[in-house]
């Protein structure tokens, strides 16, 4: 009898172990003020890539009377998006989709429901990450407006902007991050080579394409107004970057270190790669040479920054330099398409760039994968190629559709004369003196 009590009792206590660990695997990991702090700068950091960074950086590089025109673009941009992230976007991009998961996420969190003060994500708060990555879906379609500058009207900028979002970002995003088909491939995009640059340089190209060229491209002088602005938006977008980069470990670890170095120096790397090449061709280096293959640096080590080690980062940053400078400098003139800022010759070149490299120099040591092709690991490399086409295709074409929409309803252009005196007197009753 004793013997079957003491049987009974261990019995009884190995069922409360085991209650108890499927409990604590239940349960999330402690909240780590460390992680959040970090996180919550990171944040602020993606955050001042849009406004300031991005409205200096273009509104420097239009014409005098488009600057505030220009600027107003970033800043209405970022208002928008945060809406309709918090109505539905987070949702579509972070949540299980059911049946339709590997294309597109749910609807269990549309206006943030169930974002309590408890929510976590990982060590942090669930609203931490939740506005983190509102500062990414803020600055991507911002970025795409580099392309169509001077010449959209802002009704239609607003309106594609809107759907955009929607049926092209949030879904992409899935696709990478909140496990659609693309992170299921094992698809490497460590901040968004994919979900931000590539998906905003190709909607770029079909937004400058669909419109048409800028009135007198060409023959006009187009020059910079003000490249003081530019190279104070570069450098506030430098400095954001390490957000955008280091903060995609969503932690403050060694991840989130080595993210912050490549960073730095791939983006030194194509600065120097793109002044060199432009001294060479051109006889004179530029600020505005400089400062794009910054920014092209930038966009290259972003799908790689968790990814590779610092002699990675250097050969990437080197190469996007040198491509971007032949995609914006060479290339565009050739094909004729008027592209006003680059938008497609950096974001989605460079984001291409970076994208496929990364499949090349990833390195085991660095993240405890399989590594790249130089690791032996050569199918990442047709990974990273299914990624990126993938991404070309949907946003391409949806951004095609979608301006089709528009142009046979409210209009997708200003009139001939609006862009003749220019959109900030025509569009919203104010000038820069």
């Amino acid at each position: 009898m004793k013997r079957r009590n003491v049987a009974a009792l261990g019995a009884f206590l190995s069922t409360m172990v085991i209650a108890g660990a499927a409990m604590a695997q239940d349960e999330p990991p402690p909240l780590d003020s460390g992680d959040t702090a970090w996180m919550l700068t990171s944040t602020a950091l993606v955050l001042m890539m849009t406004i300031p960074g991005l409205a200096l950086f273009y509104g420097g590089m239009v014409r005098k009377k488009n600057v505030l025109a220009t600027a107003m673009q970033s800043f209405a941009i970022t208002c928008l998006m945060t809406v309709i992230w918090m109505v539905c976007g987070y949702s579509i991009a972070f949540t299980d989709g059911g049946p339709f998961n590997a294309v597109a996420g749910g609807f269990s969190k549309l206006f943030m429901n169930g974002l309590t003060v408890e929510a976590q994500v990982g060590t942090i708060p669930e609203s931490v990450f939740a506005t983190f990555q509102m500062t990414f879906a803020i600055i991507t379609p911002a970025l795409i407006t580099g392309a169509f500058a001077d010449r959209m009207k802002f009704s239609a900028m607003l309106w594609f902007m809107a759907a955009w979002s929607i049926l092209v970002y949030a879904p992409v995003t899935h696709w990478v991050w909140g496990g659609g088909f693309l992170a299921s491939m094992g698809v490497l995009d460590f901040a968004g080579g994919t979900v931000v640059h590539i998906n905003a340089g190709v909607a770029g190209l079909v937004c400058a394409i669909v419109l048409g060229k800028r009135e007198g491209y060409g023959s006009a002088n187009m020059a910079p107004h003000n490249l003081i602005y530019s190279l104070i938006g570069a450098s506030l977008l430098w400095v954001g970057w390490f957000g955008f980069n280091a903060g995609s470990a969503v932690a403050a670890n060694g991840a989130a270190g080595m993210a912050m170095v490549v960073t730095q120096i791939a983006t030194a790397a194509a600065a120097l790669a793109w002044m060199f090449a432009e001294w060479g061709a051109r006889g004179k280096p530029s600020i505005l040479g400089v400062i794009s293959g910054a920014v092209a640096g930038l966009v290259a080590i972003t799908p790689a920054s968790g990814f590779v080690d610092p002699v990675g980062a250097l050969f990437i940053g080197a190469i996007a330099g040198l491509v971007c400078y032949y995609s914006a400098v060479v290339l565009k003139p050739k094909l004729g398409y008027d592209d006003s800022l680059d938008a497609f010759g950096v974001h989605g070149v460079g984001g291409f760039v970076g994208a496929i490299l990364t499949g090349v120099f990833a390195s085991s040591a660095v993240y405890g994968g399989d590594g790249g092709l130089l690791e032996g690991n050569a199918v990442q490399v047709w990974k990273q190629f299914v990624g990126t086409v993938a991404t070309i295709v949907w946003s391409g074409l949806a951004t095609f559709v979608i301006l089709m929409a528009l142009k046979a309803t409210i209009g997708l252009r200003v009139s001939r004369e609006i862009e003749i005196e220019g959109l900030d007197l025509r569009l919203h009753g104010e000038v820069i003196h």
